[in-house]
């Protein structure tokens, strides 16, 4: 038996939360958002399950692959099956729609306010859904962008065009959710050579710009970005500040979720909210600052 009276005290419960969260996104004077990865799974961007098996079937039945996170890491024994796994996770969590309006809802809450945006996520999300591209720090890399693998220089490249090509070789078709592999073909777990690409400068293999070990590249981009942040919270130092944390889990919590606490903790207009659900919470220093819904 559920206890009704328990029932409607948590429902009353995430009311008061939401409407306090409601009164501090409306009186603030900046916000700041930290995104995880949680957001983009609440946007449909999911790395397991049936959309991972829908697009990598073939890997998973071929390698026991479980998700498109792990697979990022497999030792593949070729550059050309490497970059058929990487085109197509680059196609369907970048430049495929999400399936839900997530992002798209979140900016119609802080579009009028003086907002910015640090980020864990590397699949562009923010500015596909029309945040201001000045506002956005993306801490931890860009599934557009390569980089030479050594790396020789401190330089990153776009690489839409060719994941396209890569794509369609292996039998998708393009569509607005990424792509799609037409009734009756046999997708392909390779590209064909001419398509690897290489560092122009050293030769070597090009890669991902995800941030794993101390090889990532942090470019110019990178840094007027991080200079953008800075000066944003120079700017606001003494403002009241919403720090709103949104589905940042324990991957990389020095990033998001332990400076959100800092400062929080180091001005006394700010407040901490945290949106997860199976991690929200925050210190007791600024417990009466912080509020979590999950």
């Amino acid at each position: 038996m559920f206890s009704k009276t328990a029932t409607i005290n948590s429902i009353n419960a995430c009311y008061d939360k939401l409407s306090r969260l409601k009164y501090e996104l409306e009186t603030a004077d900046a916000v700041i958002i930290g995104a995880g990865a949680g957001l983009s799974a609440s946007a449909g961007l999911d790395y397991s399950g049936k959309r991972f098996e829908r697009y990598f079937g073939d890997f998973q039945k071929k390698y026991g692959i479980r998700d498109m996170y792990s697979g990022g890491f497999y030792p593949f024994a070729s550059l050309e099956e490497h970059w058929a796994w990487w085109s197509r996770q680059i196609m369907l969590n970048l430049y495929g729609q999400a399936p839900k309006p997530v992002y798209e809802d979140l900016l119609g809450l802080v579009n009028e306010k003086d907002y910015f945006v640090l980020t864990t996520n590397v699949d562009h999300r923010f500015q596909l859904a029309g945040f201001d591209k000045k506002r956005l720090f993306y801490t931890q890399g860009d599934y557009g962008l390569w980089q030479c693998s050594k790396p020789c220089h401190q330089e990153t490249y776009d690489n839409q065009k060719t994941v396209r090509q890569m794509v369609e070789a292996q039998g998708f078709c393009i569509t607005e959710d990424g792509m799609e592999l037409p009734a009756g073909t046999v997708s392909k777990m390779a590209v064909p050579a001419e398509l690897v690409p290489y560092c122009p400068r050293c030769g070597k293999p090009m890669t991902m710009n995800l941030r794993c070990d101390d090889t990532f590249v942090q470019d110019h981009g990178w840094y007027v970005a991080a200079n953008r942040y800075e000066d944003f919270l120079r700017q606001h130092k003494e403002s009241k500040i919403l720090f709103l944390e949104l589905g940042v889990g324990s991957n990389t919590p020095g990033i998001v979720k332990f400076s959100f606490w800092r400062m929080t903790a180091e001005n006394p207009k700010a407040v901490y909210a945290c949106v997860n659900l199976g991690e929200a919470g925050a210190p007791k220093k600024i417990a009466t600052k912080s509020l979590d819904l999950h």
